[in-house]
């Protein structure tokens, strides 16, 4: 590189010598010219080392280091101006390949939940998911008018964790705003199965997430249990087709 420079100077000497710099717009004092015209290779060397010429030729180096920086990344990044593709950190997991895309989804719900209820409520909701983080999670929208005069949307966040080899799932909805507590678990033999602890009207309890992974029909079941898993109160049950346009 230090090679290249001292080219580049050397090569714009002679413009420094007759004051013309680009556009001729910075003129070298007379005596440069007056030194040159006569041979006076003392003069050309004094007038070499006048300041103004010094910060000349400090910022054609400037410019030529830039030049060569540019050219290096150009170099390093493809015509896109995206990095260039690195091996992940970690290899992804795909056990939620099979939830990727949009899908109709009825829901069956229990209306009253840790009550003794036997009555279910039934709608439809439009869910759309995909992956995250190059793979190391994915994200879901589910969307449905039918709670009530408002629009309601929740998300679901999943996050694998490559070291213990098990997923964390958070939810949030636009009528509470806030993140719940994490379900975390795994998936064996095709089912995937996350507890977590939580809250209910004030009671602690312990919360099951089951899935079932089925590309065209998977299945998303909750339970809650106020005995630490002794028994379950299973209280939404969502299937799932698979929408292609």
């Amino acid at each position: 590189m230090n090679r290249l420079i001292h080219r580049v100077v050397h090569a714009y000497q002679p413009l420094y010598h007759r004051g013309r710099l680009l556009d001729g717009q910075y003129r070298l004092p007379h005596g440069s010219l007056e030194g040159e015209r006569c041979g006076n290779e003392a003069t050309a060397n004094r007038n070499l080392n006048h300041p103004r010429r010094r910060v000349l030729i400090a910022a054609l180096a400037a410019a030529a280091i830039g030049l060569i920086a540019r050219f290096d990344v150009a170099v390093a990044e493809p015509t896109t101006g995206m990095p260039v593709s690195k091996p992940a950190p970690h290899e992804p997991s795909h056990d939620f390949d099979f939830f990727f895309g949009r899908w109709k989804v009825h829901n069956r719900r229990l209306k009253e939940r840790l009550a003794g209820s036997a009555e279910w409520e039934e709608f439809d909701a439009l869910q759309e998911c995909r992956p995250i983080l190059g793979g190391m999670g994915n994200q879901d929208e589910f969307v449905t008018d039918a709670f009530g005069d408002s629009h309601f949307i929740g998300m679901t966040m999943r996050l694998f964790d490559p070291n213990t080899r098990a997923w964390s799932i958070y939810w949030v909805d636009n009528q509470r705003v806030a993140l719940e507590p994490p379900v975390l678990g795994r998936f064996e033999h095709g089912v995937g199965t996350f507890y977590g602890r939580d809250e209910f009207k004030g009671r602690p309890i312990l919360v099951r997430f089951l899935w079932t992974a089925d590309a065209e029909h998977p299945r998303w079941e909750q339970a809650f249990s106020t005995n630490n898993g002794h028994s379950w109160e299973v209280n939404w049950v969502m299937t799932m087709q698979r929408l292609t346009a």
